[in-house]
């Protein structure tokens, strides 16, 4: 597994996690956050890594190999504002962000259409956090409608 560097290890370790929960990540990359958080959250967890990027995606899929043939980590490629949960897939209890424009002010539409999907794609009581805090911190997801 890739070392995460330290202000991703911070980012992780700030967030909520614990055995079976169900996790998005956004923005995921080529999935070392991903990875580290599959782990945490055990065999009966599991992340959702997103990304827009094709070559992301294909990253992750090579180095995560093991997680998802295991059904802990799903890759999926699409932008937040397009994302849409599979049929039958299971909502998700925590979702998190790094450097994603969606919701760090540089593309407010796109973050307003990201907090709608995320809306149908945690749980209720789901929480969502981005980096800019110290070093996360929480925003609030719109209720489920």
């Amino acid at each position: 597994m890739a070392a995460l560097s330290p202000r991703l290890r911070a980012i992780v370790d700030a967030l909520p996690l614990r055995l079976g929960l169900r996790v998005i990540e956004i923005g995921c990359g080529p999935g070392a956050a991903a990875r580290e958080v599959t782990e945490r959250v055990g065999p009966n967890g599991h992340v959702l890594a997103v990304d827009r990027s094709a070559k992301a995606i294909s990253r992750l899929t090579r180095a995560a190999a093991d997680l998802i043939d295991a059904g802990r980590l799903t890759a999926r490629q699409c932008p937040a504002e397009r994302l849409t949960l599979a049929a039958g897939e299971e909502l998700y209890d925590i979702a998190f962000a790094v450097r994603v424009g969606a919701f760090d002010g540089r593309h407010p539409r796109a973050g307003a259409l990201a907090l709608e999907r995320l809306s149908h794609a945690l749980a209720p009581g789901g929480r969502l956090f981005v980096d800019g805090g110290d070093p996360l911190r929480e925003v609030d997801v719109p209720a489920r409608p």
